[in-house]
């Protein structure tokens, strides 16, 4: 059975990046074609995490794919029909109020909104300490509208940050595949 072609696209929550590096290399092992798509942020900020540059370098070489970095590398995706499945992981709070009220200024946001022309799922892996804050709104909203799917998210550290919300990766592959059958893996709420 041929894999399905995945639009994976990383933003700037970069305290997961390494882990988003090990779901990414997990896929491609298994034989998914990806194509990784970068947020301005993690196309461009070495962090205490890592060289912005050492992180696509790492991408380019697990996906075989030159990272899409710009509005007008990821526009014609869409209409090229080129995802089967988008993957937003990890999916900040930012990107995730964008998505939710149409804002397409980031390749990111513009590679979701080509692809959802297409009716085609868009997996959300969020990461972000305002996802019971603020953007609730914004998840409620994208939980509710059809074609977007989650990765099951908790609580990362209810004490410490109460209104932070991060995804299971190890569930990611799992609800891309059901999320291509258009059914919500469930538990979400974990």
């Amino acid at each position: 059975m041929k894999k399905p072609r995945i639009g994976f696209a990383i933003t700037g929550s970069f305290c997961t990046h390494e882990k988003i590096l090990e779901v990414i290399k997990e896929l491609a092992e298994k034989g998914y074609t990806i194509y990784p798509i970068v947020s301005d942020s993690t196309f461009s900020t070495d962090t205490r995490f890592g060289a912005a540059n050492d992180f696509l370098a790492a991408l380019e070489d697990i996906t075989g794919n030159s990272p899409l970095s710009t509005i007008v590398d990821v526009e014609p995706t869409g209409p090229q029909n080129l995802f089967d499945v988008i993957v937003v992981a990890p999916c900040t709070g930012n990107t995730l109020s964008k998505i939710a009220n149409g804002i397409n200024d980031t390749p990111v946001t513009m590679a979701v909104k080509a692809h959802v022309r297409n009716h085609k799922p868009v997996v959300m892996g969020i990461s972000t300490n305002d996802g019971m804050g603020l953007n609730f709104k914004n998840l409620a909203t994208l939980f509710a509208a059809k074609d977007f799917f989650f990765v099951p998210f908790g609580q990362d550290e209810p004490i410490k940050k109460p209104k932070s919300l991060v995804a299971d990766w190890a569930k990611l592959e799992d609800t891309l595949n059901l999320a291509l059958r258009g059914e919500q893996i469930q538990p979400v709420l974990i």
